[in-house]
């Protein structure tokens, strides 16, 4: 099952990048996707229209594909470590690497060699040194234990066929006391399994979103405390946008 939807994503998310890295078009159409499918503005560029210092990350956020805005729910601080899982274009990545300057560095991690070369190149065009794009699974991060202050993500965790296991490795990287800041797709407890099923909706985020019950169920069982799950707005008939914020505790 893992290796199917990590396939399924993956090509999904490299035509992306392809049309992405030729247009400043935020939906990949037929290539499906997070950016597809959902009511402007339940997905993409446009949520990013009140957050601070998001104009000057350009291109890459123009090509966001995520339901949310989690830099604006991280509390970053100079000289902390951001880890972007799922990092696609590169938005949030550069939008945090500024906010935890000086000091302070921003890493992305994303599977899909296109995607990272488009965030290679958004970088380098806003000008941003104090980041570091790395290819790997969000089910296994190549980074030691207790390495970052914050760990970030928007409307990636869904697309994991194990969600349990890609919230123990986000525990396993964050310092004691580190903070967990996502956007994420919630389902509805009443979510029919036909719409679960659907492969091609799971790469729009809805068919492989956990219910709330279960989010906190998953996180607590990855050893996060102070949990918090609001809704932000609806995309889909059976599925929310939520901001899910934890933390690890802290050593005794």
């Amino acid at each position: 099952m893992t290796d199917g939807v990590r396939d399924l994503v993956r090509e999904k998310y490299a035509q992306a990048a392809i049309r992405l890295a030729t247009t400043s078009d935020g939906c990949c159409g037929s290539s499906g996707g997070c950016g597809c499918g959902g009511e402007a503005p339940a997905f993409g560029s446009d949520l990013y229209r009140l957050e601070p210092g998001a104009e000057a990350a350009g291109s890459a956020v123009a090509a966001s594909l995520g339901c949310g805005v989690p830099t604006a729910v991280a509390d970053l601080r100079p000289g902390e470590t951001v880890l972007d899982l799922g990092s696609g274009a590169g938005a949030d990545v550069l939008i945090s690497a500024r906010r935890v300057a000086p000091g302070g560095r921003a890493i992305g991690l994303d599977m899909t060699p296109e995607m990272l070369e488009l965030a290679r190149a958004n970088a380098r065009q806003a000008g941003v040194e104090n980041v570091e794009f790395l290819e790997g699974y969000l089910e296994d991060i190549p980074l030691p234990d207790g390495s970052v202050d914050v760990v970030i993500s928007n409307c990636v965790i869904n697309l994991a066929a194990d969600k349990r296991v890609v919230l123990a490795e986000a525990a396993r990287v964050l310092r004691p006391g580190g903070r967990l800041a996502v956007s994420d797709v919630v389902a509805e407890p009443d979510m029919d399994e036909a719409t679960r099923d659907d492969m091609v909706q799971w790469t729009g985020c809805v068919a492989g979103a956990l219910t709330e019950a279960e989010y906190r169920d998953a996180l607590e069982g990855a050893g996060f405390a102070g949990l918090e799950i609001a809704r932000a707005h609806r995309v889909h008939t059976h599925a929310w946008a939520a901001v899910i914020r934890a933390r690890r505790p802290a050593r005794n």
